[in-house]
């Protein structure tokens, strides 16, 4: 898939990208693997990790959209990961938000249409479902765009999302503060009776990997993944902590959701994964635009909603110490 293509990683040194570029790197040979981001130092430090010739780094910002068409002169895949995420944060700085995940993802969907970039994926969250903070609302907002984007492609430039939960190790994550911190003495809980969905890295690439191997450009991927409550996870990285309830924050939910009863009547169930189609029939022609998902998925039943309190799988304390021992922190 990624033989002889120049892939470019908005993002690049966060904590998929830098992953993601390292399964690359190791998996595949790629002609080119661009790491675009707008951090000197973590560019400067990846790079004497991997020392790869293969690889590239911009430095540049989402924000600025002529940075991107020169870094998206002659690449054939655009991995678009770059984002501010931390939800807190957010909530005290929206409008910078908005200028990268909103304005940002514009700018890439531009770019990529300008410079005739063959598939664009965007990275979304868990948190743009019915989303109850800024973040969720800007990753929504960025997934409307990557749809509606596909309207004025002119068909060469292909745009379409996945979109998962928190990812098991990565940076400034619950898991890793846990990890990094398995002697304290008490925790902060919520709320006693969160959950939230779990991913793996490595499942984090098999989904994308499946969708830049099928996307026709409008749909948005979502895995099929497990779910845990925090007291579990609490119980299997820190048993001897004391657990101190501080109640929800601002923004926060006690539950996730990656599929909603609405999204539902126009998703597939693919095995693996879900793919909701858009709804939109003046924009695409669903019928013929995505006819292989309509005869090879599945419908969902009325009503159904895909929530990590409500998922068939949940992961148990001693499956998550498994994971948790593989993880390079």
């Amino acid at each position: 898939m990624f033989d002889n293509k120049t892939i470019l990683i908005t993002g690049g040194t966060g904590s998929f990208g830098r992953n993601f570029a390292k399964h690359i790197i190791a998996n595949y040979n790629p002609a080119r693997l661009i790491i675009f981001s707008r951090d000197e130092l973590k560019q400067f430090q990846m790079k004497r990790e991997l020392d790869d010739p293969r690889l590239r780094f911009f430095l540049g910002d989402v924000r600025d959209r002529e940075r991107l068409e020169r870094a998206f002169h002659g690449v054939d895949i655009v991995v678009h990961a770059a984002a501010l995420k931390q939800v807190p944060i957010l909530e005290y700085n929206p409008y910078e938000a908005v200028k990268t995940n909103v304005f940002g993802s514009q700018n890439v969907i531009e770019a990529a249409i300008d410079q005739g970039v063959d598939k664009v994926l965007l990275v979304s969250s868990d948190k743009a479902v019915q989303p109850v903070n800024l973040y969720g609302a800007t990753k929504l907002c960025a997934e409307k765009l990557f749809i509606s984007g596909n309207a004025y492609s002119t068909g060469k430039t292909k745009l379409s999302s996945v979109r998962y939960g928190n990812v098991l190790g990565s940076r400034g994550s619950i898991v890793e503060i846990l990890l990094k911190n398995r002697e304290t003495p008490v925790v902060e809980l919520t709320h006693e009776e969160m959950t939230r969905f779990w991913i793996t890295f490595e499942q984090t690439f098999k989904l994308v990997e499946f969708a830049l191997g099928n996307m026709v450009g409008g749909e948005i991927f979502v895995p099929k993944i497990p779910s845990m409550k925090i007291v579990d996870l609490f119980e299997a990285i820190v048993p001897r902590a004391e657990r101190r309830i501080v109640g929800i924050r601002a923004g926060e939910k006690i539950h996730e959701a990656l599929l909603t009863e609405t999204e539902s009547r126009h998703t597939l169930d693919l095995k693996n994964y879900f793919v909701i189609l858009p709804e939109n029939g003046e924009t695409f022609d669903v019928k013929t635009r995505f006819a292989k998902y309509l005869e090879t998925g599945r419908p969902l039943d009325g009503g159904f909603s895909y929530r990590s309190n409500n998922n068939g799988q949940f992961l148990t304390a001693e499956e998550l110490q498994k994971l948790v021992e593989n993880l390079n922190l």
